[in-house]
């Protein structure tokens, strides 16, 4: 089977990874005091975070149609070649319906994934299809199977600050500032495609113990079956905070026992709602 493997950079996969990786990263657009800028082509993490912290008005977009309707053109020129096409949770954008009715005119060439991933679980799916494709499946069954699991992960999230939030029209004023006065972290979670509130806490020591438990509890219940056949595993993202980030890769691999495969930045689509010095933890079915 010659299948192409297709996501955008909301995996965090970067443009170099992906050449190394033989697969294709759409950029994400943004625009930026009403510049557009293209994530990893001329919009790095750190310019990123000195825009949001000058407090730019910071706004996400979708891929043109053009961006992705060229792309497929240019990978479907060989004959045989079919693609799997894998875009952020269409829960967090409308790129995925974007690309769903595009696809409706490649005459069955074209397969998108909507498993409401995003970030390092996303980018847990292209390697799962990458490694599906090497064992022969088609890009429909690479598709099929990803659907199939695609629950079969979670995302837990602490904010150092609730500024972005209200911001970005998730919080109003009042709450934000009832936050700040009395120093509330929120823990976030992504259970499929939506972001929500998870529990408030004080502390980022605190915070840490609130996702560790919440990955404890998954592990133990509805990945209880996976983890035991040596399925699942634990990954941490971060929105500008790499050291502690690493730092909590140690911590979660002498906790669990399991190997922490990806530690990257979060996606710049959510950061921009969360601000920096974020700190995410996943646990993740790693389809073999």
């Amino acid at each position: 089977m010659n299948v192409k493997i297709v996501t955008d950079s909301n995996s965090g996969i970067t443009q170099a990874e992906a050449k190394e990786l033989g697969i294709s990263v759409i950029p994400m657009p943004f625009l930026i005091d009403g510049v557009e800028y293209f994530e990893d082509i001329n919009l790095t993490q750190s310019e990123f975070y000195e825009h949001l912290k000058a407090d730019a008005s910071v706004s996400t977009s979708q891929p043109s149609v053009a961006a992705v309707t060229e792309l497929w053109d240019s990978l479907l020129k060989e004959e045989d070649a079919e693609i799997v096409h894998i875009p952020m949770s269409s829960g967090l954008s409308e790129s995925c319906h974007t690309a769903e009715r595009l696809a409706a005119d490649y005459g069955g060439r074209v397969h998108v994934v909507d498993n409401q991933r995003i970030s390092v679980t996303q980018k847990r799916s292209v390697f799962d299809a990458m490694a599906l494709a090497k064992q022969g499946k088609s890009a429909a069954e690479i598709k099929e199977i990803l659907l199939k699991t695609k629950f079969d992960s979670s995302i837990y999230i602490t904010l150092t600050t609730l500024k972005y939030l209200k911001k970005g029209g998730r919080l109003t004023p009042a709450a934000a500032l009832i936050g700040s006065l009395f120093k509330i972290k929120p823990v976030l979670q992504i259970q499929g495609e939506k972001l929500d509130a998870f529990r408030k806490v004080q502390t980022m020591r605190q915070a840490k113990s609130v996702m560790i438990e919440a990955l404890r509890s998954d592990l133990a219940t509805r990945f209880k079956e996976y983890r035991a056949a040596g399925e699942m595993v634990i990954q941490v993202a971060h929105t500008d905070n790499e050291e502690e980030a690493n730092i909590f890769k140690t911590e979660l691999e002498g906790i669990f026992g399991l190997p922490v495969t990806f530690v990257d930045p979060l996606s710049l689509s959510v950061s921009c709602h969360i601000g920096p010095g974020a700190l995410a933890c996943t646990c993740c079915r790693e389809i073999r």
